[in-house]
């Protein structure tokens, strides 16, 4: 089970022009949205990662203006535990239960989580907020990910499940977004 105060979202490159060529763009915006303001809600730590922004372009503006005052982590390798920076900042968090979300599932959500797994990381893919510019290459990256160990959540499942109880503050949040 997903525990808060072990938990930690990779926002993996959700940037420019390549974005918007996503499968299913608007669902993969909508539940992008829905998952960082919930993180936020749960205080689940959010490491940001941009994939050379100087060509692809910043975080889409849907994305990052829900980020605030964080900075993204520019990387140019595709995994984002070939980026000095993200190792440092994961370390730093303490969080040893992943969740992964962004683009491309068969690239660079891929090789994050087979970076992380190599680690022993615990890793969930959070499978409706992560595509690829095809359905068929979105699903083959979520099931080689599976295969190397990973879990396979959705965006309600993982912030009910990081949630555990209602009643709470927290609660009423996360059942507004959801809704």
């Amino acid at each position: 089970m997903l525990k808060i105060e072990n938990t930690a979202l990779t926002l993996i490159d959700v940037q420019g022009k390549l974005a918007g060529l996503m499968h299913e763009r608007d669902e993969l915006f909508r539940n992008l949205e829905i998952l960082v303001r919930g993180a936020d809600a749960l205080e689940v730590p959010i490491l940001w990662l941009e994939q050379y922004p100087q060509g692809l372009g910043p975080t889409v503006p849907e994305i990052a203006q829900l980020l605030g005052a964080r900075r993204p982590i520019e990387k140019t390798c595709f995994s984002a535990h070939g980026s000095e920076e993200y190792r440092r900042q994961l370390q730093a968090c303490g969080r040893r239960q992943l969740l992964l979300a962004g683009i491309e599932t068969h690239i660079c959500v891929y090789q994050t989580a087979r970076h992380l797994l190599d680690e022993d990381y615990y890793v969930e893919i959070v499978g409706d907020a992560v595509s690829s510019r095809t359905a068929a290459n979105k699903a083959l990256g979520i099931d080689k990910m599976v295969r190397a160990g990973a879990q396979v959540t959705s965006v309600e499942m993982a912030l009910f499940e990081l949630l555990g109880e209602a009643g709470t503050p927290q609660f009423k949040t996360i059942a507004r977004l959801v809704k």
